[in-house]
This record gives structure tokens, sequence and C-alpha cells, in this order.
């Protein structure tokens, strides 16, 4: 062998075992365990998402989106938890995604297909002044489309601030005389759906607070009367209709069970009553589904 011959036999030796010394590459990242509660929601209906966190497995945080609707998980013992919405619309199943990040600054995402059960909802006949079941002029179009814009403002700032509540309630303890989902027929013609919860009560009556909050709107829309909505955090936003008085400000801070209106007709109504609305940012569901939320606390009145 020549010399130049031996010496490229050692080169590649010493290239070779610099090779084997090199640091292999990552182990995969193992799926993490996701879940969600209940296994099959509801249409119209919110549940909790869950990814399995406990120490030593290396996830710190996750994100996600499902059915439209960003995901704010945080941490509760060793899964980390988050709000989702069904809207009443889907079908079979829910899409989604949820991607879980770990100590070493790597990530793994992983899709979602998550079953839905369809939920049981009834149709109900209004009659109502002519006013109200004509199409509405070019000056009720307009302000209903600012209604709508400040509503689906507050929407997007519910996603954009932190989970600040930890207990719910029920704003009034009283009878049901409508429920979500409801298919709405006034005047003979199925027009909309009750995207809310219909509460009794007298004119004059006490509305509290849902849960903990920031007073976002306190206004007068044209269907929903003297409203206030509140922003819990999160993603979640509740609101409160028909009132006969406001009793709290923009930029207040309240707490479950703060009184923050009395109920009353104002609006687009047949009588006295709370209309109660739960929103997962965009996405309206049964107020009910929020109190019976899996780990959920509920204070009764």
């Amino acid at each position: 062998m020549s010399r130049g011959s031996a010496a490229c036999v050692a080169a590649l030796t010493t290239a070779l075992s610099l090779c084997a010394s090199c640091d292999s590459p990552p182990t995969p990242l193992p799926p993490p365990g996701i879940a969600w509660a209940p296994v099959e929601p509801v249409q119209g209906h919110l549940f909790v998402v869950g990814v399995d966190a406990p120490s030593g497995s290396g996830v710190i945080s996750a994100a996600g989106e499902v059915g439209g609707e960003a995901l704010h998980f945080r941490r509760v013992g060793p899964v980390l938890e988050s709000l989702a919405a069904v809207p009443i619309t889907t079908v079979d199943t829910l899409d989604g995604w949820v991607r879980a990040d770990y100590a070493d600054g790597r990530s793994r995402t992983d899709s979602l297909r998550i079953p839905v059960r369809a939920g049981e909802y009834e149709h109900e006949r209004l009659t109502v002044a002519p006013r109200f079941g004509s199409p509405p002029n070019e000056e009720d179009r307009a302000r209903l489309a600012s209604d709508r814009e400040k509503a689906a403002r507050a929407s997007r700032e519910a996603h954009a601030m932190p989970r600040m509540w930890s207990t719910v309630r029920i704003p009034r303890e009283s009878r049901v005389t409508s429920g979500f989902g409801t298919g709405r027929e006034f005047n003979g013609q199925i027009t909309s759906r009750h995207m809310g919860l219909d509460l009794a009560g007298a004119r004059g009556a006490i509305v509290t607070a849902a849960a903990e909050g920031v007073v976002v709107i306190v206004d007068g829309f044209l269907l929903g009367g003297n409203v206030v909505y509140l922003n819990h955090g999160g993603g979640l936003l509740t609101g409160y209709f028909h009132l006969s008085e406001q009793l709290v400000s923009v930029g207040d801070t309240v707490t479950a069970g703060t009184p923050i209106g009395r109920i009353g007709s104002t609006g687009r109504v047949t009588g006295p009553h709370l209309h109660w609305v739960v929103r997962y940012g965009g996405t309206s569901v049964d107020p009910r589904s929020l109190l019976a939320l899996p780990g959920i606390r509920s204070i009764p009145e």
C-alpha cells in the first residue's frame, strides 16, 4: 500500500470513529394522552379537553383548536385542561387539533375527531306584533349590525384574556320558560333558533353574575334590550338580556353572585324574563352545560 493510500485509510477510519461517537438522533416524541369529557359531547354544549402532563412526561404546555375556536389550556394537577364548545350545527363529529409542547423545546401536534351526540331541541310558536314579525327597515338593519359587531368583539376579547373564573352559578334560581336551541316560529315562519336560556322573573327582580369576570358591554340592543356582557377569560363570555336596569358599568370586575341588573322586558320580548347567553368565543352553547362541566363547582342561590 502506498503512503497516500495508507493516509486515506487512516483518515477514513478516524471519520468513522468520530461518526460513531456522534449523538444519536433524538427519540421520537411519544403521543401525549389526549381525552375529553364527556366522551360524546352534545350539539350546542361545552365540554373539557385534557392533555396528560404529569411530572416527568416533559409536557409543559399545550395549545389547540376545536370547532374553529382556540383552546386555552391551564394546569389542573397532572393534566392540562381547556374548555371547548360544540356548535349546535355540528353533525356526527367535531374536528380539531392539539399541540403539546415539551421542555426540550420540541412539540408534537395531533389531530382530533370527536364524536358528537345529537341534542334534543324543540320548536315553539310565537305570535308577536307585526312590527316585530316584519323584515327590519334600513335603520333597524344598521342597528342590528352594530349590536352584532359589539357582541362579536366581546367574544374575541374573551379569547384574548386569561381565565378569571373558578366557580359558576345560575344567575337566577327560577323556572325555565324557554330552553336553548329551540326553533323559533314567528307568525307562522321559522326564522331562528333560541340561542340562550330564558328564566322566569318578575320585573325588578335581581340578576347576578354567573362567574368572576369583567363587564365589557352595558348597552341597549334592538333585540336584547338593556344588556350586560361579562368577559370571564379563557374564551368564556356570558350575556344577560332584556334588563329593566343595569347595575354595573363597563370595566367593573365582578364575582359569582354579584348583582348586575334587574329583570325587565326591554327589546324584542313578550314579557319580563331573563335571557341568559353563554358563549365560548363566538359559539353559543346551552348555559346549563356550563353548570354541568366536569370539575366545575356550582354554587346554589
